[in-house]
């Protein structure tokens, strides 16, 4: 799995981030159910997913902030 740059992500609209958003947040948990049954193969796509919806998040507030 491939890292979204944040360059990227702060061309998308926020409804499209945060579909983006809800889209990892999703996928993380599968993934993390599958850790935990022994199933997954490639554990370093939580750490990618984790910093990809952190990425996200931060520029969401960064434009909420940026809005008042």
């Amino acid at each position: 799995m491939k890292a979204r740059k944040a360059k990227d992500l702060v061309g998308l609209t926020d409804t499209e981030l945060q579909s983006f958003l809800k889209e990892s947040e999703d996928n993380i948990t599968r993934l993390r159910f599958q850790l935990a049954l022994g199933q997954l193969q490639d554990s370093s796509n939580i750490k990618t997913l984790r910093k990809d919806i952190a990425r996200m998040k931060t520029i969401l507030h960064q434009r909420t902030r940026n809005a008042n």
